[in-house]
């Protein structure tokens, strides 16, 4: 049984990072999905696949592993650069604008 280590990345819906902080171990499938012949649905026979395990920490993901005897891959994330506006928000309505502000 093999895992993957890696912390999750936000979602297009979010704009700040409140659920991206943790780390998920996630197990690798085992079994390859099929098709249904009579009703179409696409399924599998490993259950393994369905968990997601969260920590607040690497180190206790890998722990956790270590101690349960779950071979695993670490995905370290890409650093991701701040967005910060010199101002902020505040400057769309400041009195000192140097250019005008429109829609």
């Amino acid at each position: 049984m093999r895992a993957r280590i890696y912390q999750p990345a936000k979602t297009a819906m979010q704009s700040g990072t409140a659920k991206a902080k943790g780390w998920v171990l996630e197990f690798a499938p085992a079994s390859a999905r099929e098709v249904d012949p009579l009703m179409g649905w696409t399924s599998s026979d490993d259950t393994q696949a369905q968990v997601k395990l969260r920590f607040d920490t690497r180190e206790a993901a890998e722990a956790y592993a270590v101690a349960k005897g779950i071979e695993f891959d670490v995905i370290l994330p890409k650093a991701r650069k701040p967005v910060i506006r010199p101002r902020g928000y505040g400057e769309n309505f400041a009195t000192d604008r140097r250019g005008a502000w429109t829609h």
